[in-house]
């Protein structure tokens, strides 16, 4: 039996079992944005409904029309939106590479048994 694919796959496990918490703080990170974005979405469009003035990029906005508050809404949160969008990529991004690991677990693995078998 050969001790370094044993050693890698011992190593690919601790990556798996570090790869889980991972995984569920960024799956949090990513619910917590997103229902973050929602709301401030929401307090500005109840805001531009009641007359508040925002400015974006120093154009003063107020009272718009109700069919493009939404898209002005979105446009003033902005910052929010993007912070969503990277907590949703380092989701996947954990995801994916938590894949890549099972993966090079599997390898070894099959590794491991083969020599096993002929030796």
């Amino acid at each position: 039996m050969d001790t370094g694919i044993a050693r890698k796959i011992n190593d690919k496990i601790k990556l798996l079992e570090k790869g889980r918490s991972e995984l569920k703080a960024a799956a949090i990170e990513k619910a917590n944005r997103s229902a973050e974005y929602d709301k401030v979405i929401a307090i500005t469009l109840i805001e531009l409904k009641n007359g508040v003035t925002k400015e974006l990029n120093g154009q003063m906005i107020q009272n718009p029309p109700a069919t493009i508050s939404e898209k002005i809404a979105k446009g003033l949160c902005w910052q929010e939106r993007l912070e969503a969008d990277k907590a949703e990529a380092l989701y996947k991004i954990t995801v994916q590479k938590m894949l890549s690991i099972q993966a090079e677990l599997n390898g070894y693995q099959s590794i491991f048994r083969y020599q096993d078998e002929t030796s």
